[in-house]
């Protein structure tokens, strides 16, 4: 497929070269191996952070990139090109634990938890529970204080980035009296004892993506790891999951330039009749409605990031951004899944993988009906 119609500036571009040189080099490779033993490769995630793809928006004076959450959209775009699975511990790693450090840490939280995120530990965010999905505040984990510490005890369930995480940011409620107003964000080291990964979900897409249980069992925590003040955890979730959703519209957009520049280059090679499926004016005609969506999702997505960088409040426009390209992107790999024909069912070709990677983002981080009533509210306020 041609280079996006979107305008981006010298450095954005030649950051764009360099990850999409880098998903060819060292993620393409992997992908099948990956798909196979719905895991990571081992050896990809240091890569990630020679990279510095790790802390993209993280200050150089705690070893991050000093960028914008513009190039976290791009990085994550481009990786998931080729992968979203690969793309989604990046994402997490900016948009759902660097990104509430930065806002509402501490200096010397800053100054203990930053560097090591930006040189080689991967960070997770840890707020859904088995009975606390869209209703996220109906979560039952409770936070007890004893002297300055507090006990954390309760399971989290479809946690990414679980099983190779060091860090989570888990919310505990510490007064359920208080409702969401109790809530309050605790930053969990994987070595704290009472603390441990369990389950490994066995997902339809993103396999290679780890989804886990965590439990924990009466977790010592120190007071020096609250995020922010007691009592704010519902803020800082919010305000969180709004930049989350720039990144989950990243990601579908992406999967969904995969699966159409697969798909585009198969109907030009694939003869059918006489001639090439692609000289087709009814074919032509489909390419040409999924790319014209395509780049409005994309410009969506890149509009609530430019957004974000200039200080403004996203919450509608991630929303918006978040339920469009998650809708293209359904149709998208659907539409390459269909001009493959038979083949496009086989997982001899990637689309169908596309496929499948595509369904998670109608659901995590907020599900369609729900980014939907958060554009309703902005609405009719």
């Amino acid at each position: 497929m041609p280079t996006p119609l979107s305008i981006l500036t010298d450095d954005e571009r030649a950051f764009r070269d360099a990850v999409a040189e880098f998903a060819r080099g060292e993620v393409a490779p992997r992908v099948g191996a990956m798909e196979r033993a719905a895991a990571l490769d081992p050896e990809l995630i240091p890569k990630y952070f020679e990279m510095g793809l790790m802390g993209l928006q993280v200050p150089e004076q705690y070893g991050g990139s000093a960028g914008s959450v513009m190039m976290v959209t791009i990085a994550v775009e481009e990786l998931s090109k080729v992968d979203a699975s690969a793309a989604i511990m990046v994402d997490v790693q900016n948009t759902l634990v660097a990104y509430p450090l930065l806002t509402v840490a501490t200096e010397e939280q800053k100054q203990r938890f930053l560097p090591a995120l930006c040189q080689s530990k991967i960070g997770a965010y840890a707020l859904s529970e088995a009975r606390s999905g869209s209703d996220a505040f109906a979560l039952e984990t409770r936070a007890v204080q004893h002297g300055d510490d507090w006990a954390l005890t309760g399971r989290k369930l479809w946690i990414t980035n679980a099983a190779e995480a060091d860090l989570f940011i888990v919310f505990a409620n510490t007064d359920p009296s208080k409702g969401y107003k109790g809530i309050t964000a605790f930053i969990v080291e994987r070595t704290t004892p009472g603390f441990s990964v369990g389950k490994k979900e066995d997902k339809l897409g993103i396999r290679a993506s780890s989804t886990c249980e965590l439990i924990l069992d009466d977790v010592k925590v120190s007071a020096r790891n609250v995020l922010g003040t007691v009592g704010q955890g519902y803020k800082i979730a919010i305000e969180t999951l709004n930049e989350g959703r720039i990144g989950i519209g990243a990601q579908m957009i992406g999967v969904a330039h995969g699966a159409l520049a697969a798909a585009t280059a198969y109907i030009k090679e694939r003869n059918q009749f006489g001639r090439a499926i692609a000289d087709n004016q009814g074919v032509q005609f489909q390419l040409a409605q999924a790319a014209t969506e395509l780049e409005a999702a994309r410009l969506m997505v890149y509009n609530a990031s430019r957004l974000k960088d200039a200080g403004h409040d996203i919450a509608q426009a991630g929303a918006m951004a978040k339920l469009f390209a998650s809708q293209v992107c359904e149709r998208v790999t659907s539409l390459a899944v269909e001009l493959f024909g038979g083949y496009g069912y086989t997982k001899d070709y990637p689309v169908e993988k596309f496929y499948r990677d595509a369904k998670i983002g109608t659901i995590y981080e907020g599900t369609s009906n729900m980014q939907l009533q958060t554009i309703a509210k902005g609405l009719l306020k």
